[in-house]
């Protein structure tokens, strides 16, 4: 196979090159089922408010949901034509609080933001003092701002970067009133809200019952190398990125895939990025291809990914449904154990003891044998 990227590239300055390659995304088939995943549960959410997408850090989540922008800006081109104030999909990120504690505030001012809303800086400001416009409005009133933006705009999903950042909180009743709070702007507004983050959110849809059935969890795994078809895909992901790279020479990615999967943890988010600064170094020393020792130097810190490795494990681990969580369901329920449920082994006869059972006869009488 040829490489990809096309042929003038090489003569274009560095920069331009390595500009070209960052935009570069691939699709492969976590990516494909993730994505299917998601346009199924805001199409049909069944009940739910919060879809929570979620992978470990590098796996993909910024790209997927980048992906759907696009998607749901595309389907909604008629509507917006005749509804300019429809806005199809909203994005914003929860910003990591300063204080330990996450800023509702400032993110419903965020979100107004990101919705264009107008006379933005008189809702900064409280509007029980006119006559100081620099004193703050309150929370609710920005909340209520925000619910009316989001009535007015209608966005078919309003959705969360860095959602592991509303964990940012003092206590773990804090925690639950976190995900309450934004579970009942979702309902309030009638807006789909989807959260994108690492696996620290999975564990605020357990807070309670009643937010684990408003909420829907899509899981983006890596790659695994013990499963046959896991291991193909990654081979084809690194085969090409390999034939992306404008450089004179490709380098053998495929041929160094054990070594590539130990630097990426099967995250193809993680290899992009390495590849993106062995690509930076190559260039600057002006050298055909990424050597050896480019991407030695490229590489994270091994202790950096062997954090990773331990959060996957970890956050994988979460998804395990275990006998254990089974057996306390059931006795929690009252089912009764599976031996216990099974029908009585038949009781086997004593030695010597004939069956009871009914002997044939006949009319007529046997013959003496003689």
């Amino acid at each position: 196979m040829p490489q990809t990227f096309p042929p003038d590239l090489l003569h274009q300055p560095p920069a331009d090159r390595l500009a070209w390659f960052r935009q570069k995304v691939i699709r492969h088939p976590h990516l494909d089922t993730a994505f299917q995943a998601l346009q199924d549960a805001i199409r049909a959410p069944a009940g739910a408010t919060l879809i929570l997408v979620i992978g470990a850090t590098g796996i993909g989540k910024t790209t997927l949901r980048l992906r759907l922008e696009r998607q749901l800006i595309t389907e909604a081109q008629a509507q917006m034509a005749t509804d300019p104030a429809h806005m199809p999909v909203v994005s914003v990120e929860a910003i990591a609080p300063e204080q330990g504690t996450f800023n509702w505030r400032d993110y419903y001012l965020r979100a107004l933001q990101a919705m264009d809303e107008p006379l933005l800086e008189e809702k900064r400001a409280s509007p029980h003092a006119p006559r100081h416009p620099r004193q703050r409005a309150t929370t609710a009133t920005v909340r209520q701002a925000l619910e009316q933006c989001l009535q007015q705009r209608r966005p078919t999903a309003f959705l969360i970067d860095e959602a592991q950042h509303l964990k940012k909180v003092g206590s773990g009743r804090r925690l639950l009133d976190q995900m309450d709070t934004l579970k009942s702007l979702a309902q309030t507004t009638g807006t789909l809200h989807g959260l994108f983050g690492t696996y620290d959110p999975l564990t605020l849809t357990n807070l309670s019952a009643q937010l684990g059935r408003r909420s829907r969890v899509i899981h983006v795994p890596r790659y695994r190398l013990d499963q046959a078809d896991e291991h193909r895909a990654f081979r084809n992901v690194l085969y090409t990125f390999q034939q992306a790279l404008p450089l004179p020479e490709p380098p053998d990615l495929v041929g160094q895939l054990e070594h590539c999967y130990a630097q990426s943890a099967g995250c193809v988010g993680v290899l992009k990025d390495w590849l993106n600064r062995a690509l930076a170094l190559a260039l600057d020393a002006t050298v055909p291809t990424l050597t050896p020792a480019v991407l030695a130097q490229a590489s994270l810190a091994l202790p950096t990914r062997l954090q990773l490795a331990r959060e996957i494990q970890a956050g994988e681990a979460a998804f395990a449904t275990t006998h254990q969580q089974q057996a306390e369901l059931h006795a929690l329920l009252g089912i009764p154990p599976a031996d216990a449920m099974a029908p009585p082994a038949p009781r086997s006869r004593r030695a010597g003891r004939r069956q009871q059972t009914r002997d044939t006869t006949s009319d007529a009488a046997e013959e003496p044998v003689c």
